[in-house]
């Protein structure tokens, strides 16, 4: 596995942008650590090439990135805190990623409202004090948001007890980094 990025900053670890090293909007982000990222992109490993990517919760848009890097045709970085946006928006400015966009947007309120698209995985990572992921897996499905196949990766605080996903959601893969459950599911059509 790579070697960890220095703090303040998130590293691509694969596709076109390779190694490169993005600073943070700020220092209160959380990215997904670099042995994460490294393990849920094997688990997705021929998924992502032309998929519709939602990142939601963008913060360092570490996530979509990664995937935009691994050749997904379409990303949508989706995050609250407007500076954060306005920083996304300058990386994916400065990486020329013309496949990428982000929006200044509360991702439950996005996902509350009838699906404008569909996306063949999402990343469900929201701040660990912030949230039910149970409730946004069940906003994901009913909002109509999904591909029929979806993958969706959820991340959470490993003392957060697991959420109650979707009937039609069977859990892939599960494990645990420290602090840090993370888990791949995928939607069944």
């Amino acid at each position: 596995m790579g070697k960890q990025t220095e703090p303040g900053k998130v590293r691509i670890i694969a596709g076109k942008w390779r190694g490169r090293r993005l600073a943070l909007a700020n220092a209160d982000i959380r990215p997904t650590p670099d042995r994460l990222r490294e393990t849920l992109f094997n688990w997705l490993s021929s998924s992502v090439r032309d998929a519709k990517v939602l990142d939601l919760f963008a913060g360092s848009g570490a996530l979509g990135l990664e995937a935009a890097s691994r050749g997904a045709a379409s990303v949508l970085l989706v995050e609250r805190n407007r500076s954060t946006t306005a920083h996304l928006q300058a990386l994916i400015a400065e990486l020329a990623a013309a496949s990428v966009a982000a929006i200044a947007a509360d991702a439950r309120q996005f996902i509350a409202q009838s699906a404008t698209e569909v996306y063949d995985i999402v990343f469900l990572d929201p701040p660990f004090a912030d949230g039910d992921l149970g409730e946004l897996c069940q906003r994901l499905e009913t909002s109509g948001w999904l591909a029929a196949d979806a993958h969706i990766y959820l991340e959470m605080a490993a003392t957060t007890p697991f959420p109650n996903l979707p009937a039609k959601w069977t859990l892939l893969k599960q494990q645990q980094a420290g602090p840090i459950c993370y888990a791949l599911a995928q939607r069944e059509p």
